[in-house]
């Protein structure tokens, strides 16, 4: 892999010493950092040291492939996104659903950074796209077991489609405009065209 950080730059930040078990989510966090930051062309293995604070050779030892590293940090960032988002909560009322999802774009803005810069480099690099397809596929399936949940007709796939195209445009919208009130508003008037699809109240909403 072709570093382009030159290696005298990584004695600017101490080395430390991850505990074990801790070494590969501190690894995969500071590759989303470098993403967001500076595009994908920027990730590289000395990049992600130096963000982490630890040697090359181990991001080397933990990963094995520059492709292996994006494709592990981008699961990283769906699991992240799906226990913060309140995307399932699985409540199956209305008024629970994506009630954190504000709040995760406000708090973790590189998490989301990083997948939509890998939505758009896939574009270029067509490789990307079966990896991103299943695991955004993740998204997909949680909402709709969610949607399946607060609707006694369940939800089809296009049904699903559209209200994750709703979250995604808000999450992508805040990231690059801010506004989280912004963000809030629309989720309630989602949660309203949800609840015209509710039945006949016999689900709690």
């Amino acid at each position: 892999m072709t570093d382009s950080v030159d290696a005298a730059s990584q004695s600017r930040r101490p080395r430390k010493r991850l505990q074990y078990g801790e070494g590969r989510e501190a690894l995969l966090n500071a590759a989303v950092r470098v993403v967001a930051r500076g595009g994908l062309r920027r990730l590289t293995y000395r990049a992600v040291a130096e963000e982490a604070g630890v040697t090359h050779g181990l991001v080397v030892h933990h990963f094995g492939s520059r492709d292996a590293l994006i494709e592990e940090a981008l699961a990283h960032t769906i699991r992240t996104s799906l226990s913060t988002s309140s995307l399932e909560p699985g409540t199956g009322r209305v008024s629970d659903f994506s009630t954190g999802l504000s709040e995760m774009v406000t708090a973790d803005p590189d998490t989301q950074a990083f997948q939509y810069e890998l939505l758009l480099e896939s574009r270029r690099r067509p490789e990307l796209l079966p990896q991103i397809r299943e695991l955004y596929d993740e998204y997909f399936d949680a909402a709709q077991r969610e949607l399946g949940r607060m609707l006694p007709a369940g939800a089809d796939r296009a049904l699903t489609r559209l209200v994750f195209a709703a979250l995604d445009g808000l999450v992508l919208h805040q990231l690059v405009l801010g506004e989280p009130e912004v963000t809030e508003a629309a989720l309630e008037e989602l949660r309203s065209l949800l609840r015209l699809l509710h039945a006949d109240g016999d689900i709690p909403g």
